[in-house]
C-alpha cells in the first residue's frame, strides 16, 4: 500500500537541557533510540531496494525491541528512499538485527548512487498514543539543521505542542541527534492535505519558519514522498 507524503527538508540547532521543575525528582531520560536512513539507487535498481527493504522491515517484526519500522520515497525522484526505524534503546539497535541489516546493505549496494546515510536520534517531543493513519494521510518530515542556537530545541517543541491540538493532526514528533546537538528530525502526520494547508497557515506555524529563518543556510525545502508498505 502507498500513500502520498510530504517532506520538508530544512537546513537548524542544539538540544537545550531542559531545567527541571524545582522541587521535583529530576526526569529520567528516555531511552528510544531512532535510525533515519536515506539512500538513492539506480532506476533500475529500485525495485531490488525496495524488496530488500521489505524483507528488512519484516525481519524485525519478530523483534520486540524494534517499535516501529517506515519506508518511504520521494514522489517526483523514485529510488530516493528514507527509512524510519524505532527502537526500545540504542543497544538494542547495536545489538537488534546485524545480520539482517548486513543483508540489507549487500543487497542495495550494487545498485545505490548515493552513500547509505544513516543517522541517529533520541526523543525530543514524541506523544504517546498517536493516531494511526488512513488512506488520506499525508505525513511531512523534515530535517532541520542549523548553526548552533539554543533556542531552537525549545521552538521545536513548542511547535510541537501547539500542533497537536489543530484539527486534523494525527502526530508530531521531533527527534534530537544523538552527537550533533543543531541537527533535528520532525516527523508529522495530517489527516489530510486540508489538515495540512491550515497547519502551514497557522499563527504558531508561521511564527516558528520566521523564528528560524534567519539560522537557515537556504530557503525552506519541501519535497513529497510516499510511504510504501
Amino acid at each position: 500500500m502507498i500513500r502520498s507524503v510530504v517532506l520538508f527538508l530544512l537546513v537548524s540547532a542544539p538540544v537545550g537541557a531542559q531545567e527541571p521543575a524545582r522541587g521535583a525528582a529530576p526526569a529520567t531520560a528516555d531511552p528510544t533510540f531512532y535510525s533515519v536512513s536515506y539512500v538513492e539507487v539506480k532506476p533500475s535498481g529500485r525495485a531490488t531496494a525496495i524488496q530488500a527493504l521489505k524483507q528488512y522491515k519484516d525481519a524485525l517484526r519478530i523483534n520486540t525491541a524494534s517499535l516501529r519500522t517506515e519506508l518511504f520515497e520521494q514522489v517526483d525522484r523514485p529510488g530516493h528512499l528514507l527509512l524510519v526505524e524505532t527502537w526500545q534503546s540504542q543497544s538494542a539497535f547495536d545489538n537488534g538485527t546485524p545480520a539482517q541489516r548486513k543483508r540489507l546493505t549487500d543487497a542495495i549496494e550494487p545498485v545505490r548512487v548515493s552513500g547509505w546515510d544513516q543517522r541517529p536520534y533520541k526523543t525530543l517531543s514524541v506523544a504517546s498514543g498517536a493516531a494511526e493513519p488512513t488512506g488520506r494521510s499525508v505525513f511531512v518530515i523534515s530535517h532541520v539543521d542549523v548553526g548552533p542556537d539554543s533556542k531552537i530545541a525549545g521552538m521545536l517543541k513548542e511547535l510541537a505542542e501547539k500542533s497537536r491540538l489543530e484539527e486534523g493532526s494525527v502526530r508530531f514528533d521531533v527527534l534530537a541527534h544523538t552527537m550533533r546537538s543543531n541537527h533535528f528530525e520532525v516527523i508529522e502526520t495530517w489527516q489530510s492535505q486540508k489538515a495540512l494547508d491550515n497547519h502551514a497557515a497557522a499563527a504558531h506555524t508561521r511564527k516558528y519558519r520566521d523564528d528560524l529563518q534567519p539560522a537557515l543556510g537556504s530557503p525552506l525545502d519541501e519535497r513529497i514522498f510516499k510511504a510504501i508498505e
